[in-house]
């Protein structure tokens, strides 16, 4: 990794060249998928089924049934990160780095060099670090904040992945439905989304870096406000009262406070906010289209 950090303008090489050497030598390791879709409230749902999740999940089973064995201690993937996946640094305070079971292509996360719990609310270095990304290439960012959001690593780490999310529609599933969004006080809500969510409008290609990363930043803690999530300080720091996940384009930011984690044995992750959905095997996938993509999305959200 140099220690020159990258910009917008070489972040694309510097992905590419980075994915290139880690599918060589083993370290990245792409998961094949399965694309269907499911139409419910007007969206047309990407479902990709995922054979590793089933795998995720039988190690699950398998600690819990090894429960009175000593459990090992849980490594930290990011403290030290693995440098075949390092893309580089983005800012003084984060570092990018390439997903290594990856679904989507060019799946990057955006990781805080020093500790941080993933429960701590985002900051403007937070943003500052995101904001490299979606200049760099149109893409989702996308955060998991606490366990009950899908989040599966304790150590702060926002997401981005490439627009678009299927090539077969929008380029984010769920914008069929933003051109109805209400303002109100700035801020917005999308009549047909049928759980509690805060939605505004931006533009993070205008003006300088800083500005971006600040109106961002702002935007970030007016939606906080709006869907009732506060703050609460430990040791020092703030934290969130209540999971969430947020979702943010160059043009838009959504957030959606939750209320658990899975429906049906089905994770639910940021990416089902935008329309992109994952399960382990058929017997999922006929179980989400029984549910209902969205209502399923309602049933893992806090109640509107």
């Amino acid at each position: 990794m140099t220690s020159t950090p990258l910009t917008a303008t070489t972040l694309r090489a510097a992905l590419d060249a980075q994915t290139r050497h880690a599918l060589q030598c083993g370290a990245l390791k792409p998961i094949e998928t399965v694309l269907t879709h499911l139409d419910e409230g007007g969206v047309r749902f990407a479902v990709r089924q995922v054979s590793s999740l089933a795998r995720k999940e039988m190690a699950r089973r398998t600690e819990v049934s090894q429960g009175n064995a000593p459990a090992a201690p849980r490594r930290n993937p990011f403290l030290p990160c693995e440098d075949d996946l390092c893309v580089g640094a983005l800012t003084p305070t984060h570092l990018a780095l390439l997903n290594k079971y990856n679904v989507i292509d060019d799946h990057l996360l955006i990781v805080t060099r020093r500790f941080v719990p993933q429960e701590a609310l985002l900051d403007r270095d937070d943003f500052a670090a995101l904001l490299v990304a979606l200049r760099g290439f149109d893409a989702l960012g996308f955060y998991n904040g606490g366990e009950a959001a899908g989040a599966s690593q304790p150590h702060k780490h926002l997401q981005a992945v490439p627009l678009p999310l299927d090539a077969r529609g929008p380029a984010v599933p769920m914008e069929v439905l933003w051109p109805s969004a209400q303002k109100e006080n700035g801020l917005s809500c999308v009549p047909n989304l049928p759980f509690a969510h805060a939605f505004a409008t931006l533009d993070l290609l205008q003006g300088s870096a800083d500005d971006a990363a600040r109106n961002a930043w702002q935007t970030y803690r007016a939606l906080l406000d709006a869907v009732g999530i506060g703050a609460i300080d430990i040791d020092g720091l703030a934290h969130q009262r209540a999971p969430y996940n947020l979702l943010v384009t160059r043009r838009w930011m959504l957030m959606v406070p939750r209320a658990q984690e899975r429906v049906d044995g089905i994770s639910i992750n940021a990416l089902g906010f935008a329309g992109s959905l994952f399960v382990r095997d058929a017997q999922q996938c006929d179980t989400l289209a029984q549910i209902g993509p969205m209502t399923a999305l309602a049933r893992v959200a806090s109640a509107s």
